[in-house]
């Protein structure tokens, strides 16, 4: 089949940029030889990263029935995320959309009826110029044909999360979440998105809210998860 002419140009550029800034892997940074460049993933990456397996893949937690993560928070993935969420590298988003819909579709029963996300404060999310759990969420709902909807607002501006422990991080999320005055969850199965899972003392706060607010179940999913830090339920 003959290429349109903007097909081809689209194909052109796509080369010259690749030419000027030539694809790494999102994970370990190494240059992807033309065959990964759509996968962002180099071959040696895709064999190595960390992981969860069924023993690993889902933790219970307060007010959420599970979380599921398909990576653990170390090494190359740990690197990969701290730049997706203070280096601007937003575009790591369509990496991890593989990562998050091959998750769902091993480990979650049954879909969704809606997906949203934990957000950021205003203010932060005015200074990084993007929610990156939005972004998480909107390649998760591909999987399901659904769009993320954005139920929860952040009320008040804390500091991040990562900075603090596991008490204080339950202290800092605590009240700062409100239901949105539109939001419609009653009876709802809500698939809860962020980054990372450490304590979760955000997802079970965010949790807890939309139960409040009439869902009737709320599981999350993250990225990547820590190991052996938070409470059994």
């Amino acid at each position: 089949m003959k290429r349109s002419p903007l097909s081809a140009l689209s194909a052109l550029w796509n080369r010259v940029l690749n030419l000027v800034y030539p694809p790494r892997c999102v994970f370990c940074q190494d240059f992807l030889p033309g065959e990964r460049a759509e996968t962002g993933v180099c071959a040696a990456c895709e064999q190595t990263l960390p992981r969860t397996d069924e023993a690993t893949v889902l933790r219970p937690g307060d007010y959420f029935t599970f979380c599921l993560s398909p990576l653990l928070y170390q090494g190359t993935v740990r690197d990969s995320i701290r730049r997706y969420k203070f280096s601007g590298r937003s575009c790591y988003h369509g990496v991890y959309g593989g990562f998050l819909r091959d998750c769902l579709e091993r480990y979650l029963p049954a879909p969704p009826d809606v997906v949203t996300w934990a957000p950021l404060s205003a203010r932060r999310r005015h200074r990084r110029g993007y929610d990156q759990a939005k972004l998480l969420a909107e390649e998760a709902g591909q999987l399901y044909g659904l769009r993320p909807v954005p139920l929860l607002k952040k009320v008040k501006h804390t500091p991040a999360q990562s900075s603090l422990g596991r008490t204080a991080r339950e202290e800092n999320v605590r009240g700062v979440y409100r239901i949105r005055p539109e939001a419609s969850v009653s009876g709802k199965r809500v698939l809860l998105v962020d980054d990372i899972i450490t304590t979760g003392s955000t997802l079970s706060e965010c949790s807890r809210v939309l139960l409040k607010a009439g869902a009737a179940e709320v599981v999350c999913l993250t990225l990547a998860r820590t190991m052996g830090e938070w409470k059994e339920k």
